[in-house]
């Protein structure tokens, strides 16, 4: 297993990480994080311990760097760590634990049933907003064309890892998770994460991760995606052009910001009724917010719907310029060596 490791292992990280799995109910852990983000309470549930007990067990594990911890609200959701020498490690660790290992079958079952009892939850959820989101829907364009000329951008810009501002339901990462090595999705509601959630696993979507955040104050380091969506989101906004800030600051050199949303309409009763703060945006304005937050805009793409008009505009952050050298001239940095 540790052959399989493509970079530089250091000896005292290995050992590390092989001592803080060496013990039943880490490894078991491991096994179950592997399958999907799981809060402690869950995971006491399946493995039929205290929370205190697997608690002390995830700290290890997420110290070792073997499992990713995040904060949502009150609760903490787990999940295989998906890169670095002991993420290397813990996925390895995984392949070679069998199912028929009836510890390990008895764990998977119990997991299915929480997964279950997710999906439930979300369903009951989502039924009550549903019917809000069908009577705008018939407004517009099929999505599925929205969501083809999403594909096409993205595509074209082959990024390694996407972001989706406000993700709602998680069908933009759903739909864009095969053209990228990792996506993630913020949304500032729980209960939608929880729909987001039983959703990707229902579509295999094992490379997306979604996350609590504030779409004014993204909680991630500049420079950190090659794409970001923002997907019918900005009419919410109250400050449109800070959330294009927001999502150009995580924005790398060359990278593309996807903006999907409506042009200008009338209808009033979608302020009232459905809490859209902004009837529509004009390709001037959202141009201007890309250029002051230091993107180039592409031209729009407008797909006329009745009578509601789905616009998309894609902007990019221009590449680190390298600076030139005439023959015979050193390059600036090695005129600083020694």
């Amino acid at each position: 297993m540790v052959a399989a490791m493509d970079q530089d292992v250091s000896l005292d990280d290995l050992l590390a990480a092989l001592r803080a799995v060496a013990e039943p109910t880490r490894l078991r852990l491991l096994v179950l994080c592997a399958r999907g983000e799981l809060t402690v309470s869950e995971l006491a549930e399946i493995l039929g311990q205290s929370q205190p007990r697997v608690s002390r067990h995830l700290k290890l594990l997420c110290e070792a760097g073997l499992l990713d911890r995040s904060r949502e609200g009150s609760w903490v959701f787990y999940r295989l760590s998906p890169q670095g020498t002991a993420g290397t490690l813990a996925h390895d660790l995984v392949a070679a634990c069998g199912h028929r290992d009836p510890t390990i079958a008895l764990d998977l079952q119990r997991l299915s049933a929480i997964k279950r009892e997710r999906a439930e939850r979300a369903a009951a959820f989502f039924s009550d907003i549903a019917p809000r989101w069908d009577s705008i829907r018939s407004l517009y364009i099929d999505e599925r064309e929205v969501e083809a000329a999403l594909v096409e951008i993205i595509a074209a810009a082959s990024p390694r890892d996407l972001l989706d501002i406000g993700t709602g339901t998680g069908r933009m990462i759903e739909v864009l998770a095969s053209r990228v090595g990792q996506a993630l999705g913020i949304d500032q509601s729980r209960e939608m994460l929880a729909v987001a959630r039983v959703n990707l696993e229902r579509a295999g979507a094992a490379n997306t991760m979604v996350r609590l955040g504030d779409m004014y104050q993204l909680p991630l380091p500049d420079a950190s995606f090659d794409a970001v969506v923002i997907h019918q989101v900005l009419h919410y906004a109250d400050r449109p052009a800070a959330v294009i800030a927001e999502a150009a600051r995580v924005l790398r050199p060359s990278g593309v910001l996807v903006v999907v949303d409506f042009a200008p309409h009338v209808l009033e009763y979608l302020r009232d009724e459905h809490a859209h703060h902004r009837l529509g945006f004009t390709d001037g304005e959202v141009a201007e917010w890309c250029r002051a937050a230091g993107l180039d805009p592409a031209p729009p793409r407008h797909l006329k719907g009745d009578p509601l008009t789905v616009a998309i505009w894609a902007s990019h952050r221009q590449a680190v310029v390298q600076p030139e050298t005439r023959p015979g001239l050193a390059a600036p940095e090695q005129v600083l060596q020694p």
